[in-house]
Order: C-alpha cells, then sequence, then structure tokens
C-alpha cells in the first residue's frame, strides 16, 4: 500500500470500492455493512413496512402493472427482503399494506458488492442503475458514503484541499480550491474563518441526479445523515465506523467511511436535471409518523386480555421510539422527489 498524498475523494473511493475495498472485500465485511454500523433498515422490521406502505400507495397512483422497487446501496439484500416479507401474497391484506389486483413487483439490489448466499431469487442483483424502470427508488444511508472531496480554510482564511495519506490518515493542506468546486462551497458551504472544514458534495449531487433520472415514474427517496445551508457543522462531519463503533478516518480499507449529506443542494440538482420531479425534504420522524410509524404504547388493559399482544405492541412501541427518536434515527433527512407523478393531495 503505497504512502502518497491525495485528496480525500480519490483515497475513500479506493478505500470504499476498489478490488480490495471495504465494501468489496468479503475478508473485511463479512457481514456486510451491518457488522459495522447500524442503520434504520438493522432497527427494525418497521422500518420495511413503511417502505412497503409508500410502494404500495405509489403502485396505486401509477396504475401500471408492474412496479420496481429499487434499492441503491443494498447491503445485504436487507431492506428488500423485509419489504417484500411486509408485502400481501395474493388478495390478502397485510399489515394495512393493500396492492392492486395482479400487480408484480421487481426488486433490484443496486450494490458493488457480490450477491449474498442464500437471498430471496426475486430480487435482480446489480452493479448499476436499472434504466427506464416505473416504481419508488430508495437510498438509505448511501450518499454518505459517496466520496467527495475535504475543503478547509487556510490561515489567510483561503480554501483548499485537504490531502490525506493513507496507512495512517494523516491530513495536510494541499492547493486552493478553484473551478466548479469552489462555486459549489461558495453556494452551499462558505468557510468563514481559518480551520472550518467542509465536504464537498458536487458528486453527491450528481449521483442523486443520475438515480432519480432512471426512474421514469414514480418515486425517488433518499434517507441520511444530513444538513442544510445555514446549519452546516463548522468543521465537517468526515468520520469513520468500524466493528460498531465510531473511528478515526483512515482510507486503508478497515474501516467505513461516511460524512454527512447537503441534501438541499441534491434537492437543487435534481430540480435542475431531471423534468416533472416535485420535491420534498423533511426528517424520520414526520416521514414516519405519515407511514403509520409512531410510539403509542399499547393500553394496559390489553396485558390482562392478550399478555403476548401487549408484550409485542410493547415491542412494536420501543421500536418506532428509536426509528422516531428526536437526537437520533428520527432526525435523518427523507428527500422524496415525485417524477411524472401530480403533486399530492
Amino acid at each position: 500500500m503505497t504512502d502518497e498524498w491525495r485528496g480525500w475523494r480519490e483515497a475513500a473511493e479506493a478505500a470504499l470500492y476498489g478490488d480490495k475495498g471495504f465494501y468489496r472485500s468479503p475478508l473485511r465485511s463479512p457481514e456486510g455493512p451491518a457488522g459495522h454500523f447500524r442503520t434504520s433498515v438493522h432497527a427494525s422490521p418497521l422500518f420495511a413496512t413503511a417502505v412497503a406502505r409508500l410502494l404500495t400507495g405509489i403502485a396505486r397512483e401509477l396504475d401500471t402493472g408492474t412496479v420496481a422497487l429499487v434499492d441503491v446501496g443494498a447491503g445485504r439484500g436487507e431492506l428488500l427482503t423485509g419489504v417484500l416479507a411486509a408485502l400481501p401474497q395474493g388478495l390478502e391484506v397485510s399489515q394495512g399494506l393493500e396492492l392492486p389486483q395482479g400487480l408484480e413487483v421487481i426488486p433490484y439490489a443496486v450494490e458493488v458488492a457480490a450477491r449474498p448466499p442464500g437471498l430471496d431469487p426475486r430480487i435482480e442483483w446489480c452493479a448499476e442503475l436499472p434504466a427506464g424502470v416505473t416504481g419508488l427508488l430508495f437510498a438509505n444511508e448511501w450518499l454518505d458514503n459517496v466520496p467527495v472531496e475535504v475543503a478547509e480554510a487556510d490561515a489567510d482564511g483561503v480554501p483548499r484541499y485537504v490531502q490525506v495519506r493513507t496507512s495512517d490518515g494523516a491530513e495536510r493542506l494541499g492547493p486552493p480550491v478553484t473551478g466548479a468546486d469552489a462555486a459549489w462551497l461558495e453556494r452551499w458551504w462558505p468557510l468563514s474563518g481559518p480551520g472550518e472544514r467542509a465536504e464537498i458534495g458536487r458528486p453527491r449531487d450528481a449521483a442523486w441526479a443520475r438515480a432519480v433520472g432512471s426512474l421514469t415514474a414514480g418515486l425517488a427517496v433518499a434517507v441520511d445523515y444530513a444538513h442544510v445551508r445555514g446549519a452546516r457543522p463548522p468543521f465537517g462531519t468526515l468520520t469513520g465506523f468500524r466493528g460498531g463503533r465510531e473511528a478515526r478516518p483512515v482510507p486503508d480499507s478497515s474501516c467505513d467511511l461516511t460524512a454527512h449529506v447537503a441534501l438541499d443542494a441534491c434537492a437543487a440538482a435534481v430540480s435542475s436535471a431531471v423534468a416533472h420531479a416535485s420535491t420534498e425534504l423533511t426528517d424520520q420522524r414526520a416521514a414516519l409518523h405519515r407511514l403509520g410509524v409512531g410510539g403509542d404504547r399499547p393500553p394496559l388493559s390489553l396485558a390482562a386480555t392478550d399478555p403476548a399482544g401487549y408484550v409485542r405492541g410493547l415491542a412494536a412501541a420501543g421500536e418506532a421510539a428509536e426509528l422516531t427518536a428526536r437526537g437520533g434515527l428520527g432526525d435523518f433527512g427523507w428527500l422524496l422527489h415525485r417524477v411524472g407523478l401530480p403533486e399530492p393531495g
């Protein structure tokens, strides 16, 4: 492994997605991302049920015989597995979900890692986005793993690229930020004083616009750690995760590398690139409440008439509370784009 100095985008790209990268090598992460960090998908099956509700709603709006469910950054297929389990079979109505009669759901897992053994054979595993699909595209904690450059203001307040050494994560300031990166910083994350840092989100804007543009019609949703202009963290958010713990970010393929997402910039990129797409930016707490995920405890009287049901209700309430908690998963950003659909009533 070389000790050359590189920008964070190039270094993270190799560390995460290279031939022996964190997300490609089963030796680095045999359990997949779940072995190193916990997402809403892993926290509770209620999350997959909420996504299934989104899918059934979009399917009714589209009024078509086939609907796609595209999971971008699918990990080991956990979300798709959960959604397929939550969907009703045939004419059955399950958990308040009802699919239009005769509708076929085609699930796509978009992931750079190899297909895991034992995955539901209905799931199509692909390295690239399927083009021209109609349905629901869902990206849970994908954009935070799209590598970006890091900038830091020097002693004179000039934004410079931060360079990193692969072997140990040591950093130094490189050349000044120029061109399209400088324009992005000025618009979305201006640095106001020496030592302030930012992650330059242009690659994420482009990646999300491409993802939304792959839909012919339907709904695209990005869920991620997020911030918006006016509330950016002054020293950036780049960090690592290894074995379930936050770790110093070192681009040697030993850990996940992640940084929060400027979802407002992603939203603007879609508005510029994708025709007939409406946009909503909200948080997970509000989005999941709309989809029927709350934290209400079951009535105590149920303990006398249905003790097992009461215990199940308590467990579900606890899981819902975690998914919607302030200061936790409930603060995640949800960016939604309706493509080729009328504005919701």
